[in-house]
């Protein structure tokens, strides 16, 4: 991998460029509290050669959300099944508006 192709990777939402400790800094919460999601199955951060676990922006984004219904007062496993919920969810109706497009043509497009 060439220094190009580093830079290249800061833009992506999926590469996991962040160590469990800045993950915990950045989210404002504790490292057990990413093994807890991790536990509970919401996010699966990648390993790096050393074992250590690396996080993306994306699994940022949604240990944030989880943090938030914590904070909430909601237990860890259900704000984690919350968010998987909804995850499906939209991916349901982002499915079920492309079905809508392909067999009513003339329909206007998702706004989504």
């Amino acid at each position: 991998m060439t220094a190009d192709d580093s830079y290249d990777r800061l833009d992506d939402d999926d590469y996991p460029a962040y160590t469990m400790g800045r993950a915990a800094d950045i989210l404002g919460t504790t490292q057990s509290f990413l093994r807890a999601i991790g536990d509970a199955r919401l996010i699966t951060p990648l390993r790096s050669a050393g074992g250590h676990r690396r996080y993306s922006r994306y699994q940022l984004r949604v240990a944030a959300r989880a943090r938030e219904l914590v904070d909430q007062g909601t237990p860890i496993d259900a704000a984690c099944r919350i968010i998987i919920l909804e995850d499906q969810l939209q991916e349901a109706q982002r499915m079920n508006a492309e079905y809508r497009r392909a067999v009513e043509p003339g329909s206007p497009p998702d706004p989504a």
